[in-house]
């Protein structure tokens, strides 16, 4: 299947055909100065197409920098959408509009083709709110939708999942910090395969230094400058004039500024330095939010190409265990066939990888996904939704310690997974800040102990709990738990429990989704419509069908006792060229 990928600026038309099926571009090319043509973007996009008219395109994948916190995923362009990207404008003033120009132009032109928007700002829509708060006031931050909502998603998306490939090991699974560096950069946090912080803010301006653009600064800076050079003249300084072409006085090409710093440049080293200085300080600040790493992955222009900018950045890092060899560093080139490489040395615990970054072939994956999850085959049946309390799993050592050695759990009551009970023990979970008693003990014992509670909980106990799936408890929050026989202080094991389906089987193969995959669940019907996403199918024999979400996430939906959802369907891949070839209403 043939998907044109549009990247449609204010000046000019970035396209590229690819194959999905082999990953291979067809055709690449540009049209600039799209602004001095008579009939604009619609004139530029006519031109392209009639290149393209030999290829049969069966779909059209299009960038847009700026989702708002409407789109926390790519999505299939309708009349709704566009109103919705347009209410984005001020948020985007520079980029949404030639983004909405392409749209439309591409819808007018193809009007019997699936298009779908694939936003930047989507990979980080789900980040915790921790993250993407600013510490103004509440009401007029949510009234201005002022809040954090970073950039450079499909990047950090594209090379997260080929480090994951390259080491062999499950994306959901691993800790990554993604340094996309360029002229424009961003760093960004993953783990277990998303966001949960980003240098990029509510515009591409905050964060790291770039090209042009500033990076972090005081804000009292800003207003010292918007009262000496007004408001206009502030926002070219700091998005165009600032960064590396500020720093050195020499433009915001790297390779430039690196052969006059060898040649003595005070500015040209000064730009360099800070650079330098404030990736390392994010790649520190984001291994302390994570509580470790396992990779860190250079990517972007920069990224890729300067050796002597990877080894500023990474050298005093070896007390996370990032070590690396230089020859592997002075050599490492990559590319679509060799898109990633690993420039630790042997025995360093976290790897430094540089890896190929491909926005337009991930754009196109998301169209084919997107396009794949509109197609719907019958109806599987309803999800039973299940409101979990807190609770707890203990394996046979802390059984010992609180309740006796040799002392068994006693069945309280049957639950809904087979095998599974609650006993008739209880524990009391203490925090620095207070305590909660009587937490129910579910059995059998596992070969983990793990402590299940809500984000209330978190607060009441003054603890930071991850949201981990069941049994991901390295690096967890500690707690104290006391017993009738005695006290554990436990290092890890506490954490808010991920939302999850239980599945057997028979039902994942009739909801064709297998374990591991991650899925949006839509209740309908009740007091209020909600769609939960990012939930985390669970795939055994030993399972019956049952989602499973704690009481605040019940609370948020007003869901009561014998509550259903329906699965967000992902269609099988043989469904995706009959999706393709489907007309797609305006």
């Amino acid at each position: 299947m043939k998907i044109l990928v549009i990247n449609c600026g204010s000046s000019s038309i970035k396209y590229q055909l690819i194959d999905q099926g082999s990953g291979m571009t067809i055709v690449k090319d540009s049209v600039e100065r799209v602004a001095e043509l008579e009939g604009g973007h619609a004139q530029a996009l006519r031109s392209i197409l009639g290149g393209l008219a030999a290829h049969e395109i069966s779909a059209v994948g299009h960038r847009v920098v700026h989702g708002g916190e409407k789109f926390s995923d790519s999505v299939l362009i309708d009349s709704s959408v566009l109103a919705a990207i347009e209410a984005c404008v001020p948020l985007a003033p520079l980029h949404n509009p030639a983004n909405l120009a392409g749209i439309r132009a591409a819808r007018e032109m193809l009007p019997g083709l699936a298009q779908v928007a694939v936003f930047d700002t989507a990979f980080h829509a789900r980040m915790p709110r921790r993250a993407r708060a600013y510490a103004i006031d509440r009401e007029l931050a949510e009234k201005g939708s002022i809040r954090r909502y970073g950039f450079h998603g499909t990047s950090h998306a594209m090379v997260a999942q080929r480090a994951a490939d390259f080491l062999q090991q499950p994306l959901k699974e691993l800790r990554l910090i993604s340094c996309h560096l360029g002229n424009g950069a961003s760093a960004c946090a993953i783990e277990y395969g998303h966001s949960v912080d980003t240098s990029m803010g509510m515009t591409p301006l905050e964060g790291l230094v770039m090209g042009t653009r500033s990076g972090d600064l005081d804000p009292g800076v800003v207003l010292k400058l918007c009262r000496e050079l007004g408001v206009d003249a502030t926002d070219e300084l700091l998005n165009r004039k600032s960064g590396l072409a500020g720093l050195s006085g020499l433009g915001n090409d790297l390779r430039d500024i690196e052969s006059a710093a060898a040649q003595g440049h005070e500015g040209a080293r000064a730009a360099i330095n800070l650079f330098a200085h404030r990736a390392k300080k994010y790649i520190g600040a984001y291994a302390a939010v994570m509580g470790g790493i396992d990779a860190v992955i250079f990517t972007g222009g920069i990224g890729q190409n300067s050796v002597s900018m990877r080894q500023r950045i990474l050298q005093h890092l070896d007390f996370l265990g990032l070590r690396v060899d230089d020859d592997l560093n002075r050599d490492a080139r990559v590319s679509e066939e060799l898109p990633v490489v690993d420039i630790s040395t042997r025995t360093a615990r976290v790897r430094a990888l540089v890896v190929a970054t491909n926005e337009e072939l991930q754009i196109a994956r998301e169209t084919e996904r997107i396009v794949a999850k509109s197609v719907r085959p019958s109806e599987p049946s309803p999800i039973p939704i299940a409101i979990s309390a807190r609770h707890c799993h203990l394996d046979r050592a802390t059984m010992d310690q609180l309740f006796g050695v040799g002392s068994e759990l006693e069945v309280y009551k049957e639950i809904s997974q087979p095998g599974q009970f609650a006993s008739k023990q209880k524990v009391n979970l203490i925090g620095p800040r207070d305590r909660i008693d009587e937490v129910r003990v579910l059995g059998p014992l596992r070969n983990k102990s793990q402590f299940e509670i809500s984000r209330t909980d978190e607060y009441k106990l003054g603890v930071d709990a991850p949201i981990r799936g069941s049994g991901q408890v390295e690096g967890s929050a500690p707690i104290t738990v006391e017993g009738p026989k005695g006290t554990v202080h436990m290092v890890e094991g506490l954490i808010c429990a991920r939302r999850h389906i239980h599945m057997h089987p028979d039902d994942a193969k009739n909801f064709a989704v297998k374990d591991g995959d991650e899925v949006e669940v839509g209740i309908k019907g009740g007091p209020r419509d909600l769609t939960f996403g990012d939930v985390l199918v669970r795939v055994s024999d030993k399972y019956v069908l049952e989602m499973h979400i704690d009481t605040d996430e019940a609370n948020a939906a007003e869901l009561s006792r014998g509550a259903a959802g329906d699965l967000v369907y992902v269609a099988p891949a043989g469904d995706v060229q009959a999706a393709l070839r489907a007309p797609i209403g305006k």
